[in-house]
């Protein structure tokens, strides 16, 4: 297929108005060994004296850059005279497709205009998923941002917050879920001492496999995990694929993952994070760059994939992580000392009878715990039914497994049925009583099969569960009515018991309006929230990250900062702000008005000046 006909498809296709959003990818298929390859367009205010833009060749590719735009409030009585075409544009090498390729990319476009077109699932169109800030945007090398409220705390000072989500490197072709965007980075450097002086953004790809593929062939080649296996167009795109690795165009050897969902710093090194690979391991530069040093299975201590919610234990620096997949054993467990040492073998948990989707755990002093809920693999059922191969099982009853951090097998594991308990992320758990009790606090997701297809309907109840492990019995307290996710917590208490955890608002999820500040110590009452911060209309946030400004021996837990990146859908402008985490409103203390937008996504991390001080390359 030639890029003309290409453009034509897209002029007919269901996905046609995509093209209409802002910020989205024009990807034409190339038939030249060098072509120009349009990677962003997007509506911007004219500045008022435009400037030259700048062109730099590096690695056989010309990157053009628009300069940053000052700030300028968004008015209602806008003209389009007013408004310009502003286009982020390469010229790249790339190899005429084979004919294997063409003949897949035909079989790609039939299946999904005839056989699963995106328009018959609301939940996976990428006309509705791709829409306002989650729309994707391109790289930001790194660009001075100013502070324009407050000034940056200095314990702050020096430091690099990161936030790691979905962001689709081309246009998708058919259906999407927004888990399946390629892994983002967002970054920023905030002034060595704090202050008032510039902060730095950048945004750069996580260079996974898929991603290298797919800048190579200019267009989309590894399937969609989450959006893309669904009935007879699942089989079908699976067969693609099969042709597709047999024809020598992708290796699944190399990784299928997206690296799009958390971040992990660990033994000096930088991590992005999805549960479907391994680790890729990230260079942060002192200058607020980003790059990708590779894929890691850690010297060979690592096989297939790893949880994207590691737990670090702040008194030992061990390290808990488990993978889990479609095939016995379900879910297999494994942990590091603080160096990256493997500690003993794989322990497999064959106590674990059905697949599921395990995305998060929970450790406490002597104890990894594992939650077994409803949302279930099912592949079966895309072939027979017609379904998807992840879906709810409401006869299911959810539990959670005990075993003891340390162990060699899965024989000390012990289960206890928690009904209607299902979570998708754990705030918290510890041991009280000598060890005899042990209690973990996690939201509880209450409309389980709305998880992965219907987000918006989701709510989510954070509750608090004791387990006496005495006799086996197991209660459980709602913490809060609201609907809240995405939660942390002082990370120096990660295991032990603490008190105050800050969560964000869905409004609905996976939109972050505000954040909340729970207060464990008042479990029984009505509500456990002590402090809210709401971040206005149309502006919504995401997952909020803790920083502690004390020291090592300060008492008081909540004392340190709420940070979090804001979106105004009215002005279109991105922030990122610092709230005091003692302050009854959350009060932001600092704000930094960024050049470029953030789409909305995950997790995030901070990493202190030190940490980015201590970084090592650690072997792949």
């Amino acid at each position: 297929m030639d890029a003309f006909s290409s453009a034509s498809f897209l002029s007919s296709s269901p996905i046609r108005p995509v093209l209409q959003q802002r910020a989205h990818r024009l990807n034409v298929v190339p038939t030249s060994s060098s072509v120009l390859v349009i990677s962003a367009v997007e509506t911007k205010e004219k500045p008022a004296k435009p400037q030259q833009v700048a062109t730099v060749k590096k690695d056989n590719l010309l990157q053009i850059h628009p300069p940053p735009l000052r700030h300028q409030k968004a008015t209602a009585d806008k003209s389009s005279e007013e408004k310009k075409m502003v286009i982020t544009s390469s010229v790249q090498s790339v190899q005429v497709p084979s004919l294997a390729a063409t003949f897949c990319n035909i079989l790609d476009i039939v299946i999904n205009n005839f056989v699963d077109p995106p328009v018959l699932r609301p939940s996976v169109d990428p006309c509705r998923v791709l829409h306002d800030n989650f729309s994707p945007v391109g790289e930001l090398p790194p660009t001075p941002c100013p502070v324009v409220r407050g000034s940056i705390p200095s314990c702050l000072g020096g430091g690099t917050y990161i936030r790691n989500g979905p962001n689709p490197q081309h246009l998708p072709r058919g259906p999407h879920h927004l888990f399946d965007g390629d892994g983002m980075l967002h970054s920023l450097l905030l002034p060595s001492g704090g202050g008032t002086a510039p902060a730095t953004l950048c945004s750069r790809f996580v260079q996974t496999y898929k991603y290298l593929v797919e800048r190579e062939a200019a267009a989309p080649v590894l399937p969609n995990v989450f959006s893309g296996f669904h009935g007879v167009g699942g089989i079908a795109r699976g067969a693609v694929s099969a042709a597709r690795v047999l024809t020598g165009q992708m290796n699944p050897a190399e990784g299928v993952g997206l690296a799009n969902t958390s971040l992990l710093f660990f033994a000096g090194q930088l991590y992005a994070l999805g549960e479907s690979d391994l680790p890729y391991a990230i260079h942060l530069d002192v200058d607020g760059d980003l790059s990708t040093l590779g894929r890691s299975d850690w010297g060979g201590k690592l096989f297939m994939g790893m949880t994207a919610h590691p737990k670090k234990d702040p008194i030992t620096g061990e390290m808990f992580a488990f993978r889990y997949g479609p095939m016995p054993p379900y879910i297999t467990y494994f942990r590091f000392d603080h160096d990256g040492n493997k500690l003993g073998p794989d322990v497999p948990i064959f106590s674990v009878t059905q697949p599921s989707f395990l995305h998060d755990f929970a450790i406490t002093e002597h104890y990894a715990i594992f939650p077994d809920i409803q949302i279930v693999m099912k592949p079966m059922d895309m072939v027979l039914g017609g379904g998807s191969p992840v879906g709810s099982d409401r006869g299911k009853i959810p539990r959670l497994g005990l075993l003891p951090r340390n162990a060699s097998t899965d024989s000390e594991m012990r289960w206890f049925e928690v009904p209607g308990f299902n979570i998708m992320h754990s705030l918290n758990a510890w041991e009280e009583e000598g060890g005899d009790v042990v209690v973990m606090v996690a939201p509880n997701v209450l409309s389980i099969e709305h998880a992965l297809e219907r987000t918006e309907l989701v709510h989510s109840c954070v509750e608090m569960v004791r387990i006496d492990l005495r006799n086996g019995i197991v209660s459980r307290t709602p913490l809060s009515a609201g609907n809240l996710d995405f939660g942390v917590i002082h990370p120096r208490y990660l295991g032990r018991k603490n008190r105050y955890a800050y969560l964000g608002v869905g409004d609905p999820m996976p939109k972050i309006s505000g954040v909340v500040k729970l207060d464990f110590d008042l479990v029984g009452c009505s509500d456990c929230v002590v402090a809210k911060r709401d971040f206005g209309p149309r502006c919504f946030g995401g997952e909020p990250f803790f920083v502690p400004a004390g020291t090592t021996t300060d008492e008081e837990e909540d004392k340190g900062y709420v940070l979090s990146y804001v979106h105004n859908e009215e002005s279109g402008e991105s922030s990122f702000v610092v709230m005091d985490a003692q302050s009854p409103e959350l009060e932001i203390v600092a704000e930094v008005l960024l050049p470029g937008r953030v789409p909305y996504g995950f997790h995030g991390l901070f990493v202190t000046q030190a940490e980015l001080r201590s970084q090592k390359r650690r072997l792949l």
